[in-house]
């Protein structure tokens, strides 16, 4: 066995909790840690899938490769575990946590989105014809889908799409055509040279009448050759920042023809003569989307708990500079700017892991009320899935740059992983709708909700701002509860704030449209508020029951953690708490000593606390995070792979260093 650094071994040593209980705790259960554990092994079981060198030195088209050879290992094995009854096909959370919280890829993979789009809109989208036709297929990998909704010219405003799907009904076929250059189907993952059938949304026309947005299963690639059908036009869109992976995707379609079954037509039918069946509610044709911001949120703690992990040990690892001129240089994480980096990002892990739960449990629940006609609740749940993926999306990518910059020159480095896991974080901010127009669609759900406050009960995930309304804010109480109350008035006062702010500029004859447009940065700051609400409440909630089930010494630091995410988002929020409750100046100053405080009591935990999220080296992928501390053995050994260090090679010296030299040129 590898030896472990002196220091990260002293570090496990003097932890207060048993790490082992904190990973149950963390899993949710001794038999969800199981079944992790049993994933994970299962997912870096394959030998020959380490082999070769970092991916980060390979080329565009080696790159390609090298992830379709890692993605069928990978889809392989998930493949596997269904064939042995360890998971089925319309179990999504368990599929998920095999390709997302037991990830074993670097950057990314071109065949993701067969699972988290295409299969769950076949389930959400299509009739039980299709789905027992169409899922089998994609389940033994018949064929490899895509998704492809968003086009060059429009993203989130889905109404503005232009690609069209014309019913021919004497051939009964869709006819689907890019109209124009801002048509192009753009950023749909594994669409550039991966998969070969796609998931198409267009605009339906039928009968000389457009209908709106539907979607449609488009062979874009033939199965043996996968050479691209007559009338369309398929590539790579291109470099990006991050999940190059990924093999994001354009798609041009020239009047291509498909049949009509190959509609989704659970919501909304076309009938052989072409007369459209209406959807009893179309909302419900945008589910796949809601889904799959659940998902972002339920996956943005996989990518936060690596980096953390990484920049704590190596924290634990480094030393610099002594505090005294004679003394000795100190752990990094000794330094209580660097526990104010990281603590607060452990406990920000542990946050956005009960919320996720807590989350795609209310998604479950209220979309099975949708299923069967009660429709009451989608406006929350659209509002709560918008807010949350906006808010944690944005939280998980600052906390990830913050631990990149916590390692100092190394989190520079490819081989500590940090800029990679930046690049997958930083993409999710954007994708699946932008981070401000979510906020805006959940802030004109916070305002029509405050329109009829007096008038309506309202849905439990606002039902406090008629409770902060009316009862107010008397007294400043420095607890959990009380700064949870303290930004419910705030998120009230903000709502009621833009809702007066709206009324002014159209009463004084304003359109809507135009005072909406002037008032929207006092919308999204609404609705930030309103969702630091939520997820302070869901955190404390599920909190409090994690506890309840925890040791003495385990529930006393996830008390700590707790209340460090409390007190640190009160001290973000001071200036508001300020302008809309009476807290005080030496309130605040309470505040401030109250959060040294916890950074001290957690610092002796802070190895132990990421240990227990259980991460193997393989899926960490890190030079700077290894379970034993080995830093700068490993960015060596790295540093070594690298292919300028593997073959000497002179040819650029001789032909124009040398000569610039000798000053030739």
């Amino acid at each position: 066995m590898t030896k472990v650094n002196p220091d990260l071994q002293r570090e496990r040593q003097k932890c207060t909790f048993d790490v082992e209980e904190m990973t149950v705790l963390y899993d949710g259960g001794e038999e969800k840690t199981a079944q992790r554990r049993s994933r994970a092994s299962v997912m870096v079981s394959n030998v020959n899938y380490y082999n070769g060198v970092p991916e980060y030195y390979l080329g565009s088209k080696e790159k390609h490769e090298e992830s379709i050879r890692k993605s069928v290992i990978i889809f392989g094995l998930v493949r596997k575990m269904q064939q042995e009854g360890r998971t089925k096909v319309t179990d999504f959370r368990h599929v998920l946590q095999c390709l997302l919280g037991s990830a074993v890829t670097y950057d990314g993979t071109s065949m993701v989105l067969h699972y988290l789009m295409v299969m769950p809109a076949i389930i959400s989208q299509g009739t039980e014809e299709q789905q027992a036709y169409w899922l089998p297929r994609a389940w033994n990998g018949t064929f490899i889908g895509s998704f492809a909704q968003t086009e060059l010219g429009h993203g989130t405003f889905i109404r503005g799409l232009e690609t069209t799907a014309t019913y021919d009904p004497g051939t009964q076929e869709f006819v689907l055509h890019s109209p124009t250059l801002t048509s192009t189907k753009w950023w749909a993952g594994g669409l550039g040279n991966t998969a070969n059938y796609a998931i198409v949304v267009a605009q339906l026309y039928t009968k000389g009448k457009c209908h709106g947005v539907h979607a449609f299963i488009v062979q874009i690639r033939d199965e043996e050759t996968h050479h691209p059908l007559p009338g369309i036009k398929v590539g790579d869109v291109g470099g990006k920042l991050g999940l190059e992976a990924v093999n994001n995707g354009f798609l041009v379609l020239d009047h291509v023809r498909i049949p009509r079954n190959h509609m989704l037509m659970k919501h909304a039918q076309v009938l052989e003569d072409g007369t459209y069946v209406k959807s009893s509610d179309s909302k419900l044709i945008y589910a796949t989307m809601l889904f799959m911001r659940v998902v972002i949120v339920f996956d943005m703690v996989n990518y936060l708990s690596k980096a953390v992990t990484i920049a704590t040990r190596y924290s634990a690892v480094r030393r610099q500079t002594p505090v005294r001129q004679d003394g000795p240089e100190l752990q990094v994480l000794d330094y209580l700017t660097q526990q104010n980096k990281l603590l607060i990002t452990i406990s920000t892990c542990y946050c956005i892991k009960i919320i996720s739960e807590i989350h795609w449990d209310t998604y479950d629940e209220i979309n099975e009320e949708v299923a069967n006609g009660k429709l009451d609740r989608l406006p929350e749940l659209h509002a709560l899935v918008c807010c949350l993926k906006a808010i944690v999306t944005s939280d998980t990518a600052h906390c990830v740059e913050r631990c990149r910059l916590a390692c100092g020159g190394y989190g520079y480095m490819l081989s500590s992983f940090l800029p990679s896991l930046y690049g997958q974080v930083t993409a999710a901010c954007i994708y699946e709708g932008e981070n401000t127009v979510m906020l805006l669609q959940t802030a004109r759900f916070l305002l029509k909700t405050w329109q009829r406050i007096d008038s309506h009960t309202l849905p439990p995930t606002v039902a406090y701002l008629k409770m902060a309304s009316t009862e107010g804010f008397t007294k400043w109480e420095k607890s959990a509860t009380g700064i949870i109350r303290g930004l419910q008035v705030v998120a009230m006062r903000k709502i009621s704030a833009c809702a007066a702010a709206m009324e002014k500029r159209v009463s004084s004859g304003m359109s809507i449209e135009d005072a909406w447009n002037l008032s929207s940065v006092q919308l999204v700051a609404a609705a930030e508020a309103h969702g630091r609400v939520v997820l302070a409440t869901y955190f404390y909630e599920g909190a409090t029951r994690v506890i309840a089930k925890a040791s003495s010494s385990a529930g006393v630091v996830l008390r700590q953690l707790l209340e460090l995410y409390l007190v640190y988002w009160a001290l973000q929020s001071l200036v508001d708490l300020l302008k809309y409750t009476n807290i005080s100046g030496r309130d605040a100053e309470e505040l401030q000593a109250w959060y040294e405080e916890l950074l001290v009591q957690l610092r002796p935990n802070a190895v132990g606390l990421v240990d227990a999220f259980d991460i193997r080296d393989e899926m960490l992928h890190s030079t700077l995070g290894s379970y034993d501390g080995r830093v700068y053995e490993r960015l060596m050994e790295e540093a070594l792979k690298c292919p300028l260090n593997k073959e000497a090679d002179y040819s650029a010296f001789h032909k124009y260093l040398k000569p610039y030299m000798q000053g030739k040129l």
